[in-house]
């Protein structure tokens, strides 16, 4: 078969593809830095024919011009996970937030969410008819696999990249050639606050464990410290380009895991043109589907995996608020409970959530309670550690009493004789 022959056949402008996306229809759009921004660019601009079409994105990062306010008659967004710029649109009511693990965001598309069309970006066809993901697997080529119709940006500058991350010619109905660069996520500025964090993280990390880890400064910092570990390994649902420096000392060489040893598993990648270099061709790096690398029944077959989550509040019992301030939803439950359930299911997995001790020094991020109408994210007894720039908490297997007095000691200083009042209400003795 000739593929080519295929492909030509199925190659159109931007503008001719959006025009078959129809009033009504759920349009899932590609994943954080995979997004198909030209598609989407042309789409908007092709607004006057559309009404009430829905916009299904997690980590929208580009413009997201479907949010705006002149746009409410064309376009509304049902986010996955809000980010900077979705989150005025979902806190005025003229977007939607829907609450669900990561890995089971490709469930919805076969359940509540049927797709009618996938917009996704992926690299230049190969010999054999395949196109990748490139940088995106995550719900991207589940929502491509459910979608009655699938529109693809086909980019030169989106890596090929290993793993269960291909879509054949022949289940793509339109393609649009368009060559651009990719979305980047900028290195993170490293404080002394994310620094001292990040040390005293990677004090519970050993020789041979396997990391997951997110996006920002905390992460970075935590990398940092891990100069002189041995034979780490990562599973995460993500990472960036801070592990590089890792890759080159030979620190993370993915060795000792226990599940796909020799492998950096991941679903979605964010980072900077050098990462993207980095995995491009890369057989040590594999991408799949968030079904299977966040289901926390495939984490636990990592021994030694340790979990590392960010959050906005800690209460004193344990609980933690990771995606909204009361109830202002700000972000989303992303892959952090897969992954802290996973590592609780595996051997000698640990569970850390790690944050500055306040907002700005202005309000502390550790509470006696969660604020008023704020999601619970994880549960209290799902937590291992609690760390902070002012040490680390440790919560499994102690009682209320003893994990306020932990996490009290690693608030910070102008806060701890307020929580010690409440410590002393609450459990009827002296902190």
């Amino acid at each position: 078969m000739d593929w080519r022959e295929v492909y030509n056949q199925k190659v159109v402008t931007a503008e001719e593809a959006v025009k078959h996306i129809a009033s009504g229809n759920r349009v899932v759009v590609g994943h954080a830095c995979g997004e198909p921004s030209y598609l989407l660019d042309v789409m908007v601009a092709n607004k006057e024919q559309y009404e009430n079409v829905e916009i299904v994105h997690m980590v929208a990062m580009g413009k997201a011009e479907y949010c705006l306010p002149e746009n409410r008659k064309h376009f509304r967004h049902n986010a996955i996970f809000v980010g900077g710029t979705t989150r005025k649109a979902v806190e005025e009511g003229r977007a939607d937030f829907t609450p669900v693990y990561f890995h089971e965001v490709p469930k919805l598309f076969k359940t509540t969410l049927p797709v009618d069309v996938a917009l996704i970006q992926v690299s230049p066809m190969d010999e054999h008819g395949y196109c990748s993901f490139g940088v995106s697997s995550d719900y991207t080529k589940p929502a491509a696999e459910e979608a009655k119709m699938v529109i693809a940006q086909v980019n030169k500058e989106m890596p090929h990249t290993m793993g269960d991350n291909f879509i054949h010619i022949s289940d793509i109905d339109f393609v649009v050639e368009h060559d651009a660069p990719l979305i980047e996520l900028p290195n993170p500025k490293i404080g002394d606050i994310e620094r001292e964090i990040g040390r005293h993280c990677a004090s519970l990390i050993n020789d041979g464990d396997t990391l997951q880890l997110g996006i920002g400064a905390i992460p970075d910092a935590v990398l940092s410290f891990l100069g002189d570990k041995k034979d780490l390994g990562i599973h995460s649902e993500m990472f960036s380009d801070g592990v590089l420096g890792l890759v080159d000392k030979g620190v993370i060489n993915n060795k000792k895991k226990t599940f796909k040893k020799g492998k950096f598993i991941v679903t979605f990648l964010m980072g900077t043109k050098k990462l993207y270099d980095f995995v491009h061709d890369n057989p040590a790096v594999e991408l799949y589907p968030v079904n299977f690398v966040n289901d926390p029944k495939v984490i636990m077959q990592n021994d030694n995996l340790v979990s590392i989550n960010s959050c906005v509040q800690v209460d004193l019992m344990g609980q933690v608020a990771s995606e909204s301030i009361g109830i202002k939803q700000i972000s989303g439950v992303g892959g952090q409970v897969d992954f802290v359930r996973g590592a609780n299911m595996g051997n000698n997995g640990r569970a850390i959530m790690a944050m500055p001790s306040t907002v700005k020094g202005k309000v502390s991020k550790i509470v006696p309670l969660l604020d008023e109408g704020a999601a619970t994210t994880t549960g209290r007894c799902d937590v291992d550690y609690v760390v902070t720039e002012y040490g680390v908490a440790q919560l499994k297997g102690h009682t209320l009493r003893e994990r306020a007095r932990a996490l009290i000691k690693i608030a910070h200083p102008d806060f701890r004789e307020e929580l010690a009042k409440v410590f002393e209400e609450r459990f009827h003795e002296k902190f």
